[in-house]
């Protein structure tokens, strides 16, 4: 491991969330090795797929921003892990009414070097909290969460899981958070390939 790999891979990591947010589509396809995949809400799967189901979305009834914290990147040869803290905000249109969604989540991320280049190939967003709140507050808004049955998503995506539905997506699932068994799993299969490497 070198100062060199580590900051590599956290320039990654950024380097997503800037071209993610401004529509940089190029810029986005090539931070992940081919055959890479990514899991977040509404998307799990490929991730050229991804890419191209946002640059469709890109502009269409909602705006979003990453706001990304230093990454904790952890190096073993020529494979890497990341966590980062990521506030996801998103602005959105539900029945008339505009809302602003806070998401506090991390990325967990697994990056390899091939070819002397480092890029991801996995990318799974971990939810921990989020909020709904009015752009203006205002009756409607009121009326809004009172029909909004946010209450059958789970605590740590309950708002991002409504305002997901209300855009009419479905969620890919399994949604993770801390605790839920498939997270655990997940995390100790990070832990467990790092170490292989």
């Amino acid at each position: 491991m070198t100062i060199e790999d580590t900051l590599a891979c956290a320039d990654l990591v950024q380097a997503w969330g800037f071209a993610r947010d401004q529509g940089r589509w190029e810029d986005l396809l090539d931070i992940f090795h081919p055959g890479g995949t990514i899991h977040v809400s509404w998307f799990r799967g490929p991730y050229p797929d991804f890419v191209d189901r946002c640059r469709q979305n890109h502009g269409r009834g909602s705006r979003s921003k990453h706001l990304l914290w230093p990454a904790r990147v952890q190096v073993n040869g020529e494979r890497a892990t990341s966590e980062t803290n990521v506030a996801i905000l998103v602005r959105q249109t539900i029945e008339g009414v505009e809302v602003d969604l806070t998401a506090v989540s991390r990325f967990l991320d697994r990056m390899e070097k091939r070819g002397g280049r480092w890029r991801m190939v996995e990318r799974t967003c971990i939810y921990e909290q989020d909020r709904l709140d009015p752009v203006e507050p205002s009756p409607a808004f009121a009326a809004l969460m009172q029909t909004a049955d946010a209450a059958r998503y789970p605590a740590p995506y309950r708002y991002m899981g409504y305002r997901v539905a209300a855009a009419g997506r479905a969620l890919a699932e399994p949604v993770h958070y801390d605790g839920r068994a498939e997270t655990e799993a997940l995390k100790a299969r990070y832990a467990a390939w790092l170490k292989e490497g």
